[in-house]
Formats: structure tokens, C-alpha cells, sequence
């Protein structure tokens, strides 16, 4: 994904090396550590408190954010959630107004280390990039991006890390359509069969924002498609639930299939059409 020159967006909060608290250590999960099971793209009607409350604490001591404390790589990966940032701002401004939906509010990306506090709880960096209709702030802490190649087996490349973030602000725009306070007890269905077709809802909006994205910037690249299908293949419940412990168990998803989330990622890519919704769809059909 071509970012050079682009402009970064000002909503950021730095607070790396700030963090200072909690610090998650976690056993008795196999292989795939706790970030990738509850990890990737939680955001939305997730209670932060509630998964960290299970994670075993430690303390680890305070930093700074000066930016010497950084590498270079990790600042230039600073820069560019930055500037995907201030990309999803021009499409959604765009999208809302051409909708008639009023004025686009930004939310606020926070980069954290290791832990941080949000209007949902604390949640330390084993949680993953996630979402606070609370404060409407996305949090990520970047190292999550190097993990998701070392534990994922998926190639890094900008535009998986734009999904992710594509992702959690697709959250945002569900919080302000008010899909995330809706009552949806209407469909008879789980909290968790509403949680997936929330996720999956995000996943297309995340589609929806490379879109338009492209439209009016020509800047994906020759496979950048598909490292981000395969970053959604990769998070599916069904993928981390063989890694994790052998087996599928469906009552327990609350994301999407593999299968889900690459078709309804390639769906809002290929149309921009936010008219679609994963709540008209019956349950069986997503």
C-alpha cells in the first residue's frame, strides 16, 4: 500500500512506554498464546474488563514516549497507522455526507505498551487492537503487528496492518449508525451470533473503507489483497480454535469463520455499498 507523502492524522494518542502496569502472563493454552485466541480485532461489544480479569498480572515498570526509546522501524509503523488513520477519516467524511448521515466524528487512535486504561476496563497488549464505544478510541499497541506474523504465519505488509485498523474503525461507524446500542433481541439469537455478525459487519465496513480507498487514491499494490484475505483466514474462529485446542466448537464463535470473514471483507472491497448489512442476512447464510 503506497502511504508516501500522505498525511497523518492528528487524533493519536502516544502512549508508549506509559503504560506502565499490567503486563499479561498467561498458561495452559497450548501453542497459541492468549493475544491470538481473544486477540485480533475484539473491538465493539467486547468487555475489555472482563477477559483481562482472567489474565495472571504482573508488573513491568514505566517508560517514556521519547521517541530515541523507539526503533526506527517501529516509528515509521507509528507513522503509517497515522496516516491509514487520517485515510479512514477523508473516506468516511466522504461516505457520511454523500449518505446524508450528518458530520463523520474521528475517533482517536491510542498506541500503547504492554497495558493501558480505556473507558472499558484496562486491557493489557494480549487483548489485542480493540475498540471502547466508551471513549471512542481504538487502542493498539504496535508490537501486536509482530506478533501477528510470528504466531499468524502472516506475511506483514501495510495493508494487513490497514485492515486491522480498517477493522476497529469499522466499530467506530456501527457505534455512530447506533448498530452497537441497538436492541437486537428482535432475531432471537445468541450473544454470541450477534457478536459475529457485528465482527463481520466490520469486516465489510473495512471493505468498504479500501474501496473507496482506492478509488481515490490508487494505492494498493499487487497483493495486497491478498495478504489481507489471508490475515482474515487466519482469524477465524474456526482457524484459531484447530490451533488452539484441536477442534471446532460453533456455539463458542463470536467472529466468523475464516470463510465468513474473507467473503464479507472482499464483498465490502468489491462494491462500497453501504446499503449491505450482516443483519438482514439470515444466520445460516452469512
Amino acid at each position: 500500500m503506497k502511504l508516501t507523502g500522505r498525511r497523518e492524522s492528528s487524533n493519536v494518542e502516544d502512549r508508549r512506554g506509559l503504560s506502565g502496569g499490567a503486563k499479561a502472563g498467561i498458561g495452559g493454552i497450548g501453542a497459541i498464546i492468549i493475544g491470538v485466541i481473544f486477540s485480533l480485532l475484539q473491538g465493539g461489544n467486547v468487555d475489555v474488563g472482563q477477559i483481562v480479569s482472567t489474565v495472571q498480572q504482573q508488573m513491568v515498570p514505566a517508560g517514556n514516549t521519547d521517541p530515541a526509546n523507539f526503533s526506527e522501524e517501529e516509528q515509521q509503523l507509528a507513522k503509517e497507522c497515522k496516516q491509514i488513520l487520517a485515510s479512514t477519516e477523508e473516506v468516511w467524511t466522504k461516505v457520511f455526507k454523500e449518505n446524508g448521515w450528518g458530520d463523520y466524528k474521528e475517533p482517536t487512535l491510542v498506541l500503547f505498551t504492554n497495558s493501558v486504561n480505556s473507558a472499558c476496563g484496562s486491557a493489557t497488549a494480549s487483548v489485542g487492537p480493540f475498540y471502547c464505544r466508551g471513549d471512542e478510541k481504538l487502542y493498539i499497541d504496535l508490537s501486536f503487528f509482530a506478533e501477528m506474523k510470528r504466531q499468524l504465519g502472516v506475511e506483514g505488509n501495510t495493508f494487513a496492518y490497514a485492515y486491522v485498523i480498517a477493522h476497529e474503525i469499522g466499530h467506530h461507524v456501527e457505534y455512530l449508525r447506533g448498530i452497537l446500542t441497538k436492541d437486537w433481541s428482535g432475531l432471537r439469537e445468541s450473544k454470541n451470533q450477534i457478536s459475529v455478525r457485528t465482527e463481520l459487519l466490520a469486516d465489510y465496513y473495512a471493505g468498504v473503507w479500501a474501496h473507496y480507498e482506492e478509488a481515490m487514491h490508487h494505492s494498493l499494490e499487487d497483493g495486497d489483497i491478498d495478504h489481507a484475505i489471508e490475515l482474515a483466514q487466519k482469524i477465524g474462529d474456526d482457524w484459531l480454535q484447530r490451533q488452539a485446542q484441536g477442534r471446532v466448537v460453533e456455539d463458542l464463535f463470536t467472529h466468523g469463520t475464516s470463510e465468513q470473514r474473507k467473503r464479507w471483507l472482499k464483498r465490502g472491497l468489491e462494491t462500497g455499498d453501504m446499503r449491505t448489512t450482516t443483519f438482514t442476512v439470515p444466520y445460516a447464510n452469512l
